[in-house]
């Protein structure tokens, strides 16, 4: 990127509008094929030192790769290649399931995911864990916004209410029955996390006993057999919710745990989860996230199926619901600049309270709490305020069942489909994949095999351009999504430029991306198919 194209970034960031409150409206630039599309996002930034409550950024840049600031004296956007690829490889994570036997009898042939941030600190989250009570394999994707506290408490804790809600009932007594005891209680999940994924160590005991609560609901309900699918999901999303709304209005023991309370129902999220079990596909969505199969036709193209919709003000489902939900006298006022009431961008999200308590309501628990404006909680009632709730978490879940021509199913933040489309992901998915195959042919040896001859082996692939080739699929959307010229090809000089942008210029050009690639088993999904 030419020093030119440097220039005019800085002063660009320099003379952009920053609207002063309680709160800090920012205008936000954000390039989208090849075009600028500009829009005011509501931006809170976490009140506590990091490391004190599990917010902080969890892939934080060191200094000298990222700046902190535009108004640094001697600004510079070079990154050496190394510097590039340890920011981009930062927060990859890659599983490949294995049964007990050592061969992969899941239609989850393995999946890799990343994230890159934007904000400091970062807002999004993610999540996988294989069900270990039930059967089948999820996967979150979650997008926080006016801070990470809302996504960090959702990705922890959706998961569980899913698992719990597909339990059977002598599953759920057995579980009752070891927490009366104070016995040890058989796992519910095994998780897939990056070293680095946080956790609200703090908290967790209370997260706990609320899913506790949740599971003697499901036991009072008294039916066997319990809920589908899709019914699991929905009711888990919606309970979540109101679990994180009724925690902020309850007495809590500390004020640690009070503040987080707080943070996580004024803050927000957005979520995209899949639930894999054989050939069973659900995708359960709430907000902008979005979920995406690559599917490898019979004559070797590939198609794009899309499994959820974006829930926002360009979604003409979402208008007609909200305009059903509400009064005609508010249809005008319902999204104003194509925002939720003016203010947020998605329709549906877990958290903010701000879009579903009464003003009373919100009134009687800010007045009743510490130094919220520590917390970066905005007292705020929009205009046109008159019959909430005006924001829901319930997901639209989706089904499909897997062919063995579906290869891979991609989840990410809206961050990434803001720079690519749905058909530009899967292209790059499945060159991606191609491109492994071609260039990692088999090693054969020639007897006997000795080391100087295995290393002679790996120069000549080294030469022949593996190492520069992205092993994580999700790094390699990432690098095109901030990285790709007007050709769909990575400009070097573009990606160290939007990589070495300072904390308060990075989000003018790029949001927080999450990715999670997962692909499928082929073999397995044609047994299942011989055989039924």
């Amino acid at each position: 990127m030419s020093r030119t194209v440097s220039s005019w970034i800085l002063s660009s960031a320099r003379s952009s509008i920053v609207l002063q409150g309680k709160g800090r409206w920012y205008s936000i630039c954000i390039p989208n094929r090849n075009k600028i599309k500009w829009k005011l996002v509501f931006s809170k930034t976490c009140p506590y030192p990091a490391g004190t409550c599990g917010l902080d950024s969890t892939f934080s840049l060191p200094k000298t790769f990222r700046h902190t600031s535009t108004e640094e004296e001697h600004f510079s956007f070079q990154l050496s290649p190394a510097q590039i690829n340890d920011i981009l490889r930062a927060g990859e994570l890659s599983h490949k399931t294995l049964d007990l036997n050592g061969k992969n009898a899941n239609s989850v042939l393995r999946f890799e995911s990343n994230q890159l941030a934007s904000n400091s600190p970062m807002e999004d989250r993610r999540s996988a864990a294989t069900c270990l009570q039930t059967a089948g394999m999820m996967f979150g994707v979650f997008d926080g916004h006016a801070g990470a506290a809302c996504a960090q408490a959702v990705s922890e804790r959706l998961l569980h209410y899913i698992a719990v809600s597909l339990m059977s009932r002598q599953s759920l007594e057995e579980i009752e029955l070891a927490v009366e005891a104070m016995k040890p209680v058989r796992p519910i999940l095994q998780w897939h996390r990056h070293p680095n994924d946080v956790e609200y160590q703090e908290i967790t005991s209370q997260y706990f006993e609320n899913l506790r609560v949740y599971w003697q609901h499901l036991l009072d309900l008294d039916t066997e057999p319990g809920f589908s699918l899709e019914e699991a999901m929905i009711c888990a999303f919606k309970r979540l919710d109101s679990d994180i709304s009724l925690e902020v209005q309850a007495p809590q023991e500390s004020e640690l745990m009070r503040n987080i309370a707080l943070q996580v129902a004024f803050s927000g999220a957005t979520a995209c989860v899949a639930h894999i079990d054989g050939v069973h596909l659900h995708v359960a969505n709430t907000g902008d996230c979005r979920a995406v199969l690559g599917v490898r036709e019979e004559d070797g193209t590939w198609s794009t199926l899309p499994l959820t919709r974006d829930h926002n003000a360009y979604d003409e489902f979402e208008i007609r619901r909200l305009k059903r939900e509400h009064p005609r006298s508010e249809e005008k006022t319902l999204f104003v600049n194509d925002r939720l009431l003016g203010i947020l961008m998605p329709s549906r999200a877990f958290g903010d309270v701000q879009l579903k308590w009464s003003k009373e309501l919100q009134h009687s628990i800010l007045e009743n709490s510490c130094d919220v404006e520590a917390l970066n909680i905005y007292q705020y009632v929009p205009p046109n305020y008159h019959t909430p709730p005006y924001l829901t978490a319930e997901p639209e879940v989706t089904y499909h069942k897997l062919r063995s021509k579906d290869k891979f199913l991609v989840i990410a933040s809206d961050g990434l489909w803001e720079m690519l489309s749905n058909e530009k992901v899967v292209k790059l998915v499945a060159g991606h994949l191609t491109e492994l195959k071609v260039q990692k042919p088999p090693l054969t040896f020639k007897k006997p095999v000795n080391l100087g001859y295995m290393h002679n082996l790996l120069l000549q692939r080294k030469s022949k351009g593996l190492a520069s080739l992205d092993q994580n699929i999700a790094t390699h959307l990432i690098r095109h999504a901030i990285g790709s010229n007007e050709y769909g090809e990575v400009d070097p000089e573009k990606l160290a430029a939007m990589l070495a942008l300072p904390e308060d210029l990075a989000r003018m050009y790029r949001d927080d991306i999450t990715v999670t690639v997962v692909y499928f088993n082929s073999e397995t999904i044609e047994d299942y198919y011989r055989n039924h």
